[in-house]
C-alpha cells in the first residue's frame, strides 16, 4: 500500500467512482472494504491519518455492552455479540477473548450479575465467547491477586472479545486496498460539487502534503467523518441542523502490576453512571472511561481533571494498590459521535443510544454516524446497501460476513510481538534477516522494533512520527515519556523510507513531541483544571 501509488490512481481517474467516502475511521474503513468486495469501485479519502480520531481512542474491547444490556436495548446488545464473534472469526490474528470479573462486595451482587451474565451469554448464542459463571472468594481472587480484598464476597466470570483498534483499522484499509479500493490519507474533501438537478457528482479533494486539488466524480458520496459530521455535512448543505452530541471519555494507562492475572476487571455502576474496565492491554493496565459531554470536537481533545479524579478515585476502590497520577504512564481521551436525541437536550449522553444512524439529504449525501467499533461491518452493510439503491449500482450482495481481513492467521500468537501483523510477520522477520539491527527494541519500556517502523512506512502508509507512534504501532498510548525519547530516532528511519532530509526530521520531532507531552499527566502541582 504505497501512497503515491494512490495518488496516481486519483490523478488518472477519468470517470466518476461508484463510491466516494469521506472519513478514514472504523466506519468509513468498513464501507471501504464492504464497497470493494462487492466490486464497487471505491475511493477513500481521511483528511488526517487514517484512524486519527476516535477510532484510535477505543477501550480495546469488542464487546456486545452489558450496559445496553441493563438500559434494555437488546437488539443493539444481540447485534454487538453476532458482530463480536464475525470478528474472532475473521480476524483471530486482531481479536481474541478476554475473560472479565465483576467483584462482588455485597450479598445481593452475586445472583444479579449473575443471572444478567446468563441472559448475556443467552443473547450471544454459537457466538458467545465463553459461558459465565459465578465465583467464590478464592476463585476471583486467583483471578483477580491485586483485587480490593476488603469486603470482598466473590465475583461473577463472564466473556468478552479484546483487539488492538488501530491495528484492526489498518488491516481493514489494507483489506480493501486487496480489493481494489483507493484510499489517501492526507487528503481534505474542500468542497462538493453538484449538477443541474442539484444532486451531488464530485468532491475537489486536496492533498495535504502536496497542496494540489483533484476533482473526483462520483455516483454516491458517503459521509463517514464520525465526531467531524456536521462539519461535512455543511459542504453540501450551508445550513445543515447538527446530529452530532460529542461525548468524550479519557482512559488511563499504567504499569501491568497493578492488574495481576490475565482477567479484566468490570464495575458495572459507578458515581457517573458509566461502567468502569481495568484491562490487561500490551502488557499494561488500562482503565477509563468517562462520558462527558462536550461543545465540539477536536483531533487531540484534553482530560478534564475532574474526569482525571474520577476514574483515579473509582480505581483505587477496587485495587488494592491505589494508582496516583504519578503512576500513569500515558493519558489518552476520546471522543463519541453520538446521535442526538429527538426533544432531548443531551446533557447526559450516557443515556444516548449508541445505534447507528444513516441520513441522505436532499444531495443525495450519504451520512453515517453512532454505532460502536464492534458493529462496524454491520453498518458498513447497511450502508453500502443504501448507495447501491441511491446511485443505482450492480446490486451485488454483502460478502463480509465471511470475509477474513488481510494478514488472517489463526495461529498468530505463535508470532510473539509481531501476532497483530498476522500473515505480514513473515514479511518484518525478512526485513530483519536482512537487516538485523531493524530487529532491536526502540527502547527497554516499549515492545517495538526498528523494523515495524520501516514496514509502516513502506506498506501502511505511515507520514509521520504521529502516525507510526500512535497509530501504527501504540507506543504512545503505552508510555508517553519512552516514547517521547525515540523520537529521534524513528523520525531518521522514517526520513530514510521517506526520502526526507535533516530538517523535515527536526521539524517532526519538534511537533510530535508537543503533542505527546500532552499525554504525559503532571503532577498535581502542575495541573491546572481545564473550563
Amino acid at each position: 500500500m504505497n501512497r503515491e501509488e494512490m495518488i496516481e490512481r486519483v490523478k488518472a481517474r477519468t470517470t466518476p467512482w461508484d463510491i466516494v467516502i469521506i472519513g478514514g475511521g472504523a466506519v468509513g474503513a468498513g464501507v471501504a472494504v464492504d464497497a470493494a468486495s462487492r466490486g464497487l469501485d471505491v475511493l477513500l479519502v481521511e483528511r488526517e491519518d487514517f484512524g486519527k480520531g476516535t477510532s484510535s481512542r477505543a477501550t480495546k474491547l469488542v464487546h456486545g455492552g452489558v450496559r445496553y444490556l441493563e438500559q434494555g436495548n437488546v437488539s443493539l446488545v444481540m447485534e454487538a455479540l453476532k458482530e463480536r464473534g464475525l470478528l474472532l472469526q475473521n480476524a483471530p490474528h486482531l481479536v481474541h477473548d478476554l475473560p472479565f470479573v465483576v467483584p462482588n462486595y455485597s450479598w445481593w451482587e452475586a445472583p444479579f450479575y449473575g443471572i444478567g451474565m446468563k441472559i448475556y451469554d443467552l443473547l450471544a448464542g454459537k457466538y458467545g465467547f465463553g459461558k459465565s459463571r459465578v465465583l467464590s472468594l478464592a476463585e476471583t481472587l486467583e483471578r483477580l491477586p491485586t483485587i480490593q480484598q476488603e469486603g470482598l464476597r466473590g465475583g461473577v466470570l463472564y466473556h468478552d472479545g479484546q483487539f488492538d483498534d488501530t491495528r484492526l483499522l489498518t488491516h481493514l484499509i489494507v483489506t480493501a486496498v486487496d480489493h481494489g479500493a483507493t484510499v489517501l490519507n492526507y487528503a481534505s474533501a474542500v468542497e462538493m460539487l453538484k449538477d443541474s438537478q442539484d444532486f451531488l457528482n464530485a468532491v475537489i479533494i486536496e492533498d495535504r502534503e502536496s497542496g494540489n486539488r483533484h476533482t473526483v466524480g462520483a455516483k454516491v458520496v458517503v459521509n463517514a467523518t464520525g465526531i467531524f459530521t456536521d462539519d461535512t455535512r455543511r459542504l453540501a448543505n450551508l445550513v445543515a441542523e447538527p446530529m452530532v452530541s460529542p461525548s468524550q471519555g479519557i482512559h488511563l494507562v499504567f504499569d501491568r502490576s497493578f492488574l495481576a492475572g490475565d482477567s479484566a476487571i468490570m464495575v458495572p455502576h459507578t458515581s457517573d453512571g458509566r461502567v468502569l474496565f481495568a484491562i490487561p492491554w500490551h502488557d499494561r493496565t488500562l482503565v477509563g472511561t468517562t462520558d462527558t459531554p462536550i461543545d465540539k470536537p477536536s483531533y487531540e481533545p484534553h482530560a478534564l481533571e475532574e474526569e482525571i479524579a474520577f476514574v483515579l478515585d473509582t480505581a483505587a476502590q477496587y485495587l488494592s494498590r491505589p494508582p496516583t497520577r504519578e503512576d500513569v504512564l500515558s493519558i489518552y481521551v476520546g471522543i463519541r459521535p453520538l446521535v442526538k436525541a429527538a426533544g432531548s437536550d443531551n446533557s447526559k449522553t450516557s443515556a444516548l443510544s449508541r445505534d447507528h444512524t444513516i441520513q441522505i439529504d436532499a444531495s443525495g449525501l450519504i451520512t453515517i454516524v453512532g454505532g460502536k467499533w464492534t458493529t462496524y461491518r454491520h453498518m458498513a452493510e447497511d450502508c453500502v446497501n443504501h448507495a447501491i439503491t441511491l446511485g443505482d449500482l450492480p446490486d451485488t450482495p454483502c460478502v463480509t460476513f465471511n470475509l477474513h481481513i488481510h494478514g488472517y492467521d489463526q495461529n498468530a500468537s505463535r508470532l510473539g510481538s509481531l501476532a497483530v501483523y498476522g500473515t505480514d510477520a513473515a514479511a518484518i522477520q525478512q526485513l530483519i534477516a536482512a537487516q538485523p539491527e531493524l530487529g532491536q527494541l526502540l527502547h527497554p519500556d516499549l515492545p517495538y522494533i526498528a523494523a515495524e517502523i520501516v514496514w509502516a512506512a513502506r506498506h501502511e502508509m505511515s507520514r509521520s512520527l504521529d502516525d507510526a507512534l500512535a497509530r501504527r504501532t501504540r507506543a504512545l498510548l503505552l508510555n508517553a515519556r519512552a516514547t517521547i525519547a525515540i523520537a529521534p530516532k524513528v523520525a531518521h528511519l522514517l526520513a530514510i523510507e521517506l526520502k526526507r532530509d535533516a530538517t523535515w526530521e527536526q521539524a517532526q520531532v519538534e511537533t510530535f513531541t508537543k503533542l505527546a507531552t500532552q499525554y504525559v499527566l503532571q503532577p498535581a502541582s502542575a495541573a491546572t483544571v481545564q473550563p
